[in-house]
C-alpha cells in the first residue's frame, strides 16, 4: 500500500513537472500573442483618433497636407516612441501642432496618445486611409497649378536649370493658389515675382519665411514640409524668376472649379455658416472682436472662389481661424463660398469697425 501511494506521489510529481515544463514552453508565445492583440487594439484606436482629430493637417493616409508634415515617412516612423509622444502631448511651439495632452491642455489621455504613437510606428496607412474615407472625413483637393512640361524644358535649358524646374514644380503645387500663377500675387498673398521683392530681401531672407511663416497671415512655416534643397530650389525660383519671364516660361492660370451660385447651395452654405463661423465673423460676416469682417467689397471683390476655399480649407496660421479641411467636405466649403459670395452685391465698401 505504502508503495503503491509513493508511486503514485512519484508519478504525480511527474505529471506537475511535466505540466510545468510545457507552460514554461509555451509561456513566450503566449506572451507574443497578447502583445500582438494588445499592439492591434491600440491601432484600432488609434486609427479612429486619427481620423476624428489629424487629417486635416496630415492627410488620409499621412501624407501630409500643404505645410503639414508627413507622417508616413521613414524619417517619423523610426522616431524614438518617447519623442512621438512628447510631440503630440506637447506639440511644437511656433507651428500649428497644437499640444494634445490632457495635462497640456489638450484631450487625449497618455493611453490614447500611445495608441497614435503605436499607430504611427505599427500601422497600415491604407488601412487609415480606408477609415476616413469610410467615415467621410478624406480632406478635400486643393487648386494646384500644373507646370506644362514645355515650360520645364525652357527652365531646364537656363544655368542650374535643375533648381529653376524644381523651384516652379515646388511652386505650382504649394504656392500658386494664395501668389498667383506667376507669382502676381492677390488679395490674400502679396507679389513674389517683383525686382522689389529680389531687391530687397536676400536669400536667407527668403529661406526664414519660407522656413518659417508670417504669423497672422496665410503664409504657414513649411520647415516641416520641404526639406534643404526644396527650400532653396523656391528661393532660387523667386530670385532668377525675371529670367524664367524672359526665356518665356509662364504658368497658367489657375482654373478653380465653378462655385455653384444656386438658391440651394446658397442656404446650404448659410445654414453652415451659423453653424460653425457666425461665432467668430458675425452676423451676416460683419465682423467681431474674434474675427475680421468678410462682408465687404475690399474682401470679396479682392479675393477669387479660389482663395475664400483656400482660406477655409487651410485656415491662417497665427490666428484663431482653423483648418477646416478634413471636417468639411469640398461640397461644404463650396457652399460657404457661394453664401459669402452672395453677399458681394450689397456689400458694404470697407468692414465697420467692430469695437473692442
Amino acid at each position: 500500500m505504502t508503495r503503491s501511494m509513493t508511486m503514485l506521489s512519484l508519478l504525480g510529481t511527474l505529471l506537475i513537472a511535466a505540466a510545468l515544463g510545457l507552460a514554461a514552453l509555451r509561456e513566450p508565445a503566449r506572451r507574443v500573442a497578447a502583445a500582438e492583440r494588445i499592439r492591434a487594439a491600440a491601432i484600432s484606436e488609434g486609427i479612429e483618433l486619427y481620423a476624428q482629430n489629424c487629417v486635416a493637417c496630415h492627410g488620409a493616409a499621412g501624407e501630409g497636407l500643404a505645410a503639414y508634415p508627413p507622417l508616413n515617412s521613414a524619417g517619423v516612423q523610426g522616431m524614438e516612441a518617447d519623442d512621438l509622444f512628447r510631440t503630440i502631448e506637447r506639440g511644437r511651439y511656433n507651428t500649428a501642432m497644437a499640444a494634445y495632452g490632457a495635462d497640456e491642455g489638450g484631450i487625449f489621455t497618455d493611453m490614447q496618445i500611445t495608441s497614435l504613437v503605436t499607430l504611427i510606428q505599427a500601422g497600415s496607412w491604407d488601412t487609415v486611409a480606408a477609415r476616413v474615407d469610410e467615415l467621410g472625413l478624406t480632406p478635400p483637393s486643393l487648386v494646384a497649378a500644373e507646370v506644362p512640361p514645355e515650360m520645364l524644358a525652357l527652365a531646364a535649358e537656363l544655368p542650374s536649370g535643375e533648381s529653376l524646374a524644381s523651384g516652379l514644380t515646388l511652386y505650382a503645387a504649394h504656392c500658386a493658389a494664395c501668389h498667383g500663377a506667376n507669382g502676381e500675387g492677390s488679395g490674400i498673398a502679396p507679389a513674389l515675382n517683383t525686382p522689389d521683392l529680389r531687391a530687397r530681401l536676400t536669400d536667407a531672407d527668403l529661406t526664414r519665411i519660407i522656413n518659417q511663416g508670417v504669423p497672422g497671415t496665410l503664409m504657414a512655416a513649411w520647415d516641416r514640409a520641404l526639406d534643404d534643397q526644396q527650400t532653396a530650389d523656391l528661393v532660387t525660383l523667386l530670385r532668377r524668376w525675371d529670367e524664367l519671364t524672359a526665356a518665356g516660361v509662364e504658368l497658367p492660370v489657375i482654373q478653380a472649379v465653378p462655385v455653384d451660385l444656386s438658391p440651394e447651395a446658397v442656404a446650404a452654405g448659410q445654414r453652415l455658416y451659423a453653424l460653425l463661423c457666425v461665432q467668430c465673423h458675425g452676423a451676416q460676416a460683419f465682423g467681431t472682436p474674434l474675427g475680421p469682417a468678410l462682408n465687404n467689397q475690399t474682401f470679396l471683390s479682392q479675393t477669387p472662389d479660389s482663395a475664400i476655399q483656400q482660406i477655409i480649407a487651410l485656415g491662417v496660421a497665427g490666428t484663431k481661424m482653423p483648418a477646416w479641411r478634413g471636417y468639411l467636405s469640398e461640397a461644404d466649403i463650396a457652399a460657404l463660398t457661394a453664401y459669402l459670395r452672395s453677399l458681394e452685391p450689397t456689400a458694404p465698401a470697407v468692414a465697420a469697425p467692430t469695437g473692442g
